[in-house]
C-alpha cells in the first residue's frame, strides 16, 4: 500500500477546506499560540501541522499522527544526505494529491517553510508572525529574504503584539495585531487547593516560579543574582532548556530546574507557588516579544514581577498589572510578590482577563479571513 492510499484510509475526502500550518515549533515542545489557534481551526478546516523534518534511513515519507483534537501533526521524514527541498515538495505533493482539497489555506510561522512551498497555489496565504525569528540564536542566513518573499505572498499578516505590529505594519498592506491571549479556565484551576507534584513536594516555601523555554531569551545572570539574594526563597523553573548548554544554568540550593511538564500539568505546580516571574534578558531576541505566560500567570492568581519588556510593559506594567524590575530592584520587587494580593489588584486583573480568549481571538482572525476571501473571490 502507498502512503497516498494509507492517509486516504485515515483522512477520507470531505467538504471542509484544507488548513496547512507550517511551524518551525514541534506539537508537543510547548503548547502556545499555534496549538491554541489550530485546535480552533478545526471547527471549520481539516488541519495539517507541518513540523520540520527528522532525518532517518528508509524511504522518504510523512510520518502522521491525529491529536484528541483532530488536528494531524505531519513530519516529514528523510535521510540526512536527500536533498531536503526536493523531498518536502514531493511530500507535500503527495498529501495535497490524497486530500483533494476544493479549498487550500497556506498559514505560516516559519518563513523557512517558504522554500519548499512557495509554489504551492492557494485560496488564501496567512502569515502569523508570533516572533522575530531572524532576531533568535542561530537563525539561518536566508530568513529574512524568505520573509520578505512570505510578505509578498500573504494576503493576511497577523502579529503576536504590538511591536511585532509596529516592525511590520509597514510591510504589507494587511497587517492585524492579535496579542498572544489566555485559556483562563485552564489556568484558573490554580487558584484552588492542587496536590503538589511530586518533584516539587519536598521543595521548602516561598516559591517563586517560572515556565517556558530557557533559552538566550532568559537572564542568566539576573536569575544567579535573585537566588543569590533572596536565599529563603525557592526559584522553581520548569521548561525545556534549547540553544543554551544545560550546564551554564546557575547552580544554588535554592534554584530548581526541574525540565519540561506537559500543558495539563502547570496548574499543579502554579497552585503550589506563591509568585511568578519573567526574567528575561533585554537583547535582540527578547525586543518584539509578547509573552503568552504573562496572562497565564495571573489567571493563575499568581503576582507577577519581569524585567522590562516593552510589550509587558505596554500590557501589563503600565496599568499596575505586573511588576517591571532590574537587577538593581528585583530582589524588593519579588519580595513585595510575596505579599498577599490587594482586592483591588485582583478585580482588575480579572476585569482584564475576563476580555481575553483563545476563541475570541480566534474568531476574530477567521472573520478577516472570511473577509479577505471574499475579495479575492471578487476580485
Amino acid at each position: 500500500m502507498n502512503q497516498i492510499d494509507a492517509f486516504s484510509r485515515v483522512s477520507p475526502v470531505t467538504p471542509l477546506p484544507v488548513l496547512l500550518c507550517f511551524s518551525h515549533l514541534r506539537w508537543d515542545f510547548v503548547f502556545q499560540r499555534p496549538q491554541h489557534l489550530m485546535e480552533r481551526a478545526m471547527a471549520t478546516y481539516r488541519v495539517f501541522y507541518i513540523e520540520e523534518p527528522v532525518h532517518a534511513d528508509g524511504r522518504p515519507h510523512l510520518r502522521m499522527r491525529s491529536e484528541p483534537s483532530g488536528v494531524m501533526v505531519v513530519t516529514p521524514v528523510f535521510h540526512h544526505t536527500c536533498d531536503a527541498v526536493y523531498e518536502q515538495k514531493r511530500l507535500l505533493a503527495d498529501l495535497l494529491t490524497a486530500l483533494q482539497p476544493a479549498n487550500l489555506v497556506r498559514w505560516y510561522y516559519t518563513p523557512m517553510a517558504m522554500r519548499f512551498s512557495a509554489d504551492l497555489p492557494a485560496d488564501l496565504t496567512v502569515y502569523d508572525c508570533m516572533d522575530e525569528l531572524s532576531a533568535f540564536r542561530f537563525a539561518p542566513a536566508d530568513l529574512g529574504m524568505l520573509e520578505q518573499q512570505l510578505m509578498l505572498q500573504s494576503n493576511l499578516v497577523f502579529t503576536g503584539g504590538a511591536s511585532l505590529y509596529a516592525a511590520k505594519a509597514g510591510l504589507h498592506a494587511d497587517v492585524t495585531c492579535f496579542p498572544s491571549s489566555v485559556d483562563v479556565a485552564h489556568f484558573g484551576q490554580a487558584r484552588l487547593s492542587l496536590p503538589d507534584p511530586d518533584d516539587q513536594a519536598g521543595i521548602a516555601k516561598p516559591r517563586i516560579g517560572y515556565f517556558g523555554v530557557i533559552d538566550e531569551r532568559m537572564d542568566l545572570d539576573l536569575v544567579a543574582l535573585a537566588a543569590a539574594q533572596l536565599p529563603d526563597v525557592q526559584f522553581v523553573m520548569l521548561g525545556p532548556v534549547v540553544k543554551v548548554d544545560p550546564a551554564s544554568l546557575p547552580k544554588a540550593q535554592n534554584l530548581h530546574w526541574l525540565g519540561r511538564k506537559e500543558y495539563a500539568e502547570l496548574p499543579l505546580y502554579m497552585a503550589n507557588w506563591q509568585a511568578a516571574w519573567m526574567p528575561f534578558a533585554l537583547n535582540d531576541a527578547t525586543r518584539f516579544i509578547s509573552p503568552t505566560k504573562t496572562p497565564e500567570f495571573l489567571a493563575a492568581g499568581l503576582q507577577v514581577t519581569s524585567t522590562a519588556v516593552r510589550d509587558v510593559i505596554a500590557d501589563w506594567g503600565a496599568a499596575g498589572l505586573v511588576q517591571i524590575a532590574d537587577a538593581a530592584g528585583i530582589a524588593v520587587a519579588l519580595r513585595r510578590s510575596l505579599d498577599t494580593a490587594l482586592p483591588s489588584w485582583k478585580a482588575a486583573v480579572d476585569a482584564r482577563l475576563a476580555s481575553l480568549s483563545w476563541d475570541r481571538t480566534w474568531a476574530a482572525m477567521a472573520h478577516r479571513m472570511m473577509d479577505q476571501s471574499a475579495l479575492v473571490v471578487r476580485s
